[in-house]
């Protein structure tokens, strides 16, 4: 089946990912490194729109507890 939210919120965590991940490459932060690599793959994985916002939210959740842990 083909849903265009999808499609869209794949492109848009996609594009998030890949700035986080040259970013995370660039300045030698591995939680953006991770946090990129795993908003580019995990759409990969998920079908619906609802379980893709979710699976995000909680990706950036966790970027934002990490980096204020001072990783």
């Amino acid at each position: 089946m083909f849903d265009p939210a999808v499609l869209l919120l794949s492109l848009a965590t996609g594009g998030v990912g890949f700035v986080l991940l040259v970013y995370g490459k660039k300045q030698g932060r591995w939680p953006q490194l991770v946090a990129g690599l795993a908003y580019m793959v995990y759409p990969y994985f998920v079908e619906t729109a609802l379980t893709m916002i979710i699976v995000g939210v909680v990706l950036g959740v966790g970027l934002w507890l990490a980096i204020r842990e001072g990783w």
